[in-house]
């Protein structure tokens, strides 16, 4: 009954942008107050993309259904359980779905090992349930690679860093645009990876429009990341109780960084946010 309810929200929303002529971008929620990164693009012909996916298999399968079924790309920019979970998920039972690529940069064993064992034991999972996808095709990035799908352009402007220990600056960093907007995907990137990305040759594309929020907003990229980038709205993909900084002691009392990322916006002068907390987010 959940799927369907699901399924007809995503339709509801799927009827009202018929005549767009841009891309369509939601930022799901998340359904049990959990850590997560998900996204879905839709072309304006119809075509789907998702950016990582989170937790929420469910509610993500009822809101891919409800936009058809397929997904022409799924973007995955690290393997942290929170951001390939429900594609992990799908893939060890696909029930009609039908997914035709895969994106992502892949980590080679010390890196995979960089963390604990449970998360490289999910990280091999992960990648042996790709290999074992005969019909998706899984391609790995490096940066500077460039696609296109149905108007939309995609870039990846960072890759796996095995030189820095830990996934998040890892994270692959795709910039997505048309004529219309653009938007800058960080995953869960942090300073190292974050400065990293300043000095190459790619700082250059770092201009957006939408700027999702690296690592849910707290303890990602540094201030002097977020002063260089151009961009004029965040994309915060961040339970209540990251965004409020608040484990069950009020406001502002746990040991996250969230509250003092988002007065680097107000000083920056950044007043347009879309909080996944707060509900699904939906941008023409």
């Amino acid at each position: 009954m959940k799927k369907i309810l699901f399924a007809i929200i995503g339709i509801m929303c799927l009827m009202s942008c018929g005549s767009n002529k841009t891309f369509t971008l939601w930022q799901l929620e998340s359904q049990i107050n959990t850590i997560g990164n998900s996204y879905v693009i839709r072309t304006v012909n119809g075509k789907v993309i998702v950016m990582d996916g989170g937790y929420d298999k469910d509610y993500l399968r009822g809101f891919i259904d409800a936009l058809g079924g397929e997904v022409e790309a799924w973007i995955i920019s690290h393997p942290h359980d929170d951001h390939m979970t429900a594609l992990s998920k799908m893939l060890e039972n696909l029930n009609g779905l039908k997914i035709s690529k895969v994106y992502h940069s892949r980590f080679h064993d010390e890196l995979i090992d960089s963390e604990d064992a449970n998360t490289a034991e999910l990280t091999r999972k992960f990648y042996s349930l790709l290999d074992n996808a005969t019909d998706i095709e899984v391609i790995d990035c490096n940066c500077g690679d460039e696609f296109e799908i149905d108007g939309v352009n995609f870039k990846v402007l960072s890759e796996k860093n095995p030189e820095i220990r830990g996934y998040n600056d890892s994270s692959m960093v795709v910039k997505v645009w048309d004529n219309k907007k653009s938007i800058i995907f960080l995953g869960d990137l942090a300073v190292k990876g974050g400065q990293k990305l300043l000095d190459s040759e790619y700082a250059k594309d770092l201009e957006c429009d939408y700027l999702q929020m690296a690592h849910h907003g707290q303890d990602g990229c540094d201030k002097h990341f977020y002063e260089t980038v151009k961009f004029r709205a965040c994309l915060w993909p961040s339970p209540s109780w990251v965004y409020n900084n608040d484990q069950g002691g009020g406001f502002n009392t746990g040991r996250l960084k969230t509250v003092e990322v988002r007065n680097w916006m107000k000083e920056l002068g950044i007043t347009e946010h879309y909080v996944s907390c707060e509900g699904l987010v939906r941008i023409d």
